[in-house]
């Protein structure tokens, strides 16, 4: 057979349209042409394949060898394509029947012995290879990876020819190779918070309807550890949400450390790609590798105001769009934002202890480093004062994680029975009928939203932060007691 047809995967994100790796060995003068818009990746992959197929004891076809990846007008990176191209060319050659290849669709990177090697966002490809019901032959080391993908039969390899050999029937599977993910930090337990009842109280409210979350305060009042408490109070996440989370550590390269949500803290010299994705070559950013999970942004002020604006689309909407001249990917980003900031430069304004050096032109440009349509997107905004904060060796019993975290789970359920989802992401369009209000609490919300100059965006925000109020306590509709105690978590005091 001088032909042969095998399939494989590209990566769009966390799209795997199919690829058709077509080989055609023709007599004439020995030649190898790679065509169907590889890269430069791709094009290397024939002295790769040449190599791989000698060292593992194949001949390597004398003709004229031309490799097709169609469809052609999609762009084919990376190194996934080795594996497929090598396995085209043994069936074109008659080395390998083209039974071992039927309802199979391979990606992998070759070794010049012949080895297979680990590649970027094999989760991705698996998962779109189980919906078509294909199965998937791969290196050992991904397939260790891509067993979160349910009902995946995979095919793992050390090797090309021992692949051959299980693709011919003719061994057993390998024992799998066990995956260590990488040790996950232990988040800190609010048993360590020492006062703080208002920050506190809003950390759980955060938890508890999944709403982004401002700390400003002065240095030293614990709002990077009430920040990093927060992963231990969350709910676990859905089996959907996990492979995911794991389908885009896979493609940027980050081995997921367990099925926990991500917790991912971005310094503020972060460039804009590397907070919400990007490059020559488009990749997830902090945004989408925190989805389902928290990203905190510490000293929030510090990160430049363009870089800040570019999360306003995924706060509202949970993906970012990336747009290259070639390609237009999306990434998931439904992450929970947790920011903490100093109120001014010097960081003391408002404090009751130290007294600010910064002048009020200095603090109004401070603050305006922040843009309102971002804020308005915040839905908790909380001072963390000093005054508040206990002595250094205080004995007052506070609650652990694990205590706050089983009230958290019980309001989440609430919500996930009632309406399908967390109150962070309730349509606007059911909020009157979930919240179920009555003229007395419309009339206050007019009055506030006329006081305050919230907007109308702002004024959901405090429904949907009133409701999870009123899910943690058990009770069923919103009250006037719940729309205050949101509207007091809209507005900063201090110089705040």
């Amino acid at each position: 057979m001088s032909y042969a047809i095998v399939r494989s995967r590209a990566s769009q994100g966390l799209d795997a349209p199919p690829v058709r790796v077509e080989v055609h060995l023709a007599s004439g003068l020995p030649s190898f042409t790679v065509v169907g818009m590889p890269e430069t990746a791709v094009r290397e992959s024939r002295d790769r394949v040449r190599s791989a197929l000698i060292n593992a004891h194949f001949e390597f076809p004398d003709g004229r060898l031309t490799v097709n990846l169609a469809p052609a007008d999609l762009p084919k990176g990376g190194s996934r394509f080795d594996l497929p191209i090598a396995l085209g060319i043994l069936v074109a050659s008659s080395q390998l029947p083209a039974s071992a290849v039927d309802g199979v669709e391979c990606i992998g990177e070759l070794a010049l012995n012949g080895g297979l090697c680990d590649i970027r966002g094999c989760i991705a490809a698996v998962m779109a290879a189980t919906s078509a019901g294909r199965s998937v032959a791969l290196p050992n080391r991904a397939a260790s990876r891509c067993r979160v993908v349910i009902g995946a039969r995979l095919i793992p390899g050390a090797d090309l020819l021992s692949l051959c050999a299980l693709l011919r029937g003719e061994a057993e599977p390998p024992e799998e190779e066990s995956f260590q993910p990488s040790p996950r930090e232990v988040t800190s337990d609010l048993a360590e918070v020492q006062g703080q009842p208002v920050a506190r109280r809003v950390l759980e409210l955060a938890a508890a309807g999944g709403h982004n979350l401002l700390l400003c305060g002065p240095p030293g009042t614990g709002k990077s550890l009430l920040a990093s408490c927060l992963p231990g109070i969350l709910p676990p996440p859905d089996p959907e949400e996990v492979l995911v989370m794991h389908a885009l550590q896979d493609l940027q390269g980050v081995e997921g450390s367990d099925n926990a949500r991500p917790f991912r803290s971005p310094h503020h010299s972060a460039s804009a790609a590397a907070l919400v994705g990007g490059g020559s070559t488009p990749r997830p950013g902090e945004i989408s590798l925190a989805h389902g999970g928290v990203l905190f942004l510490d000293e929030l002020a510090e990160f430049p105001r363009h870089s800040l604006d570019m999360l306003r689309e995924p706060l509202e909407t949970g993906e970012i769009c990336i747009a290259r001249a070639r390609s237009r990917i999306r990434y998931p980003a439904r992450f929970q934002l947790v920011a903490a900031m100093n109120p001014c430069p010097c960081g003391y304004a408002g404090d009751e202890q130290r007294s600010c050096r910064c002048t009020p032109a200095q603090r109004q440009s401070y603050a305006a480093r922040l843009s309102g349509p971002l804020l308005d997107r915040i839905d908790l905004q909380v001072w963390v004062d000093r005054s508040r904060t206990p002595s250094l060796f205080a004995d007052d019993e506070v609650e652990s994680s694990a205590v706050v975290r089983a009230r958290v789970i019980e309001a989440t359920e609430r919500q996930v029975n009632r309406q399908g989802k967390l109150n962070a992401r309730l349509e606007v369009a059911r909020l009157a009928e979930v919240c179920a209000l009555r003229k007395e609490e419309l009339d206050l919300l007019r009055e506030a939203c006329s006081q305050l100059s919230l907007s109308l965006r702002a004024a959901h925000r405090c429904l949907r932060v009133a409701r999870t109020i009123a899910d943690l306590e058990g009770t069923g509709p919103v009250s006037a007691a719940h729309i205050r105690e949101a509207l007091a978590y809209r507005q900063l005091s201090r110089e705040g």
